[in-house]
């Protein structure tokens, strides 16, 4: 999961980055809101950490921003406001949580976990069942089948998280071009054949096609 970091607090900006990461988090830090509203248009992000008084554009401005054109992504934001206009403020614009500084680093740990659970998931548990007995475990984004972890290599990897982010759901091949290929050389048939790799490592059906939808991984039912 890759998260940006908006704050301008440098000290306070190094703990949590550093914090993230060692939770396995990948992290992008900014201390300013027009670098980091570039940024998010720039790359993909899990999660938006945001600060709310910032040099440049405000955290408010980059959600009222992104909201208006169409970007769900989840963002939480990071601020010593406390007062209800604030809050509101920032919850009309469309965030998805707030966390109140000072706050202790396993706070910022189960945010983080329950938003990006709840949004791409939609579960508050830790692992999500599978096709023909595998499963899914959210916090180290593995697939397990009889205890054990499937291995895959990480561009299978990175295919794997992807859909699995947009599961019960189809994904067209040209989102998979462009979001885990960034829209390098690759051909249909390239990735047709690393969706056979993951198959072969695990079963025909953890990952279902269909012609003109593209694919797309099933919960159990």
């Amino acid at each position: 999961m890759k998260i940006l970091l908006l704050e301008d607090e440098i000290d306070y900006k190094e703990t949590v980055h550093e914090y993230l990461e060692s939770l396995g988090y990948s992290v992008d830090s900014f201390e300013n809101g027009n670098e980091a509203l570039d940024a998010i248009y720039e790359n993909s992000y899990n999660l938006l950490l945001l600060d709310i008084r910032v040099p440049g554009i405000s955290g408010y401005d980059i959600v009222k921003t992104i909201r208006n054109d169409g970007n769900e992504i989840p963002i939480i934001f990071l601020t010593s406001l406390t007062d209800i206009d604030n809050l509101s403020i920032g919850y009309e614009l469309g965030c998805n949580d707030y966390i109140r500084k000072p706050f202790a680093a396993k706070e910022l740990k189960y945010r983080v976990e329950q938003t990006l659970k709840l949004f791409y998931f939609h579960t508050n548990s830790e692992s999500i069942e599978l096709q023909d007995g595998y499963s899914y475990q959210i916090k180290t984004q593995q697939i397990f089948f009889d205890n054990q972890a499937v291995l895959l290599t990480p561009k299978e990897k990175k295919v794997f998280n992807y859909l699995i982010k947009k599961i019960d759901e189809f994904v067209p091949t040209k989102l998979l071009w462009e979001d885990v290929w960034e829209q390098k050389m690759v051909t249909e048939a390239d990735i047709r054949m690393c969706i056979k790799k993951i198959r072969n490592k695990t079963s025909n059906n953890i990952i279902i096609s269909h012609k003109g939808l593209g694919y797309k991984i099933d919960r159990k039912r």
